[in-house]
């Protein structure tokens, strides 16, 4: 029987990502309205980099732990015996919740909705800091799958 060994290389490189900046007009509602002027509030902006990247509690040890007692290795992967590295990219926010997690580079065969499914139930992270204050930063995790037999 195969022996399953999940791996995370855990690095610095991030992906580049444009950071989202937050608009400096008003959007209002169309002028058929008279009277009305309705302004959306300007979406938070999200950092790339920061001073302070994220962490998960505990470090890349804990994490790694928590990712190998929750895997479950899809069985079509294991069927085909599939391996390689999904990237996820997500948004760190200022408490350290992990927000708009989406695959970026996939491997299909269910291992793309695995390593979703790992990030999405993560306890909350140390937050990102720039000036000493918790901000949103986008953050990328390759998670390797392997089988080993």
């Amino acid at each position: 029987m195969k022996q399953l060994l999940l791996t995370f290389l855990l690095s610095t490189t991030i992906f580049a990502a444009r950071a989202q900046q937050p608009s400096p007009l008003a959007l209002v509602t169309p002028a058929t309205e008279p009277g009305s002027a309705a302004a959306r509030p300007a979406a938070p902006k999200v950092y790339v980099l920061a001073e302070e990247m994220p962490a998960f509690k505990g470090g890349e040890k804990a994490l790694l732990l928590f990712m190998r007692e929750k895997v479950q290795y899809p069985a079509e992967a294991l069927q085909q015996n599939i391996s390689g590295k999904v990237y996820v990219r997500f948004v760190v926010d200022e408490q350290g919740r992990i927000r708009d997690a989406e695959v970026v580079k996939g491997l299909g065969h269910g291992l793309d909705q695995e390593a979703l499914r790992l990030v999405r139930i993560m306890p909350w992270w140390t937050p990102g800091r720039v000036q000493g204050q918790p901000v949103r930063v986008y953050y990328t995790l390759p998670v390797a799958f392997r089988t080993v037999d």
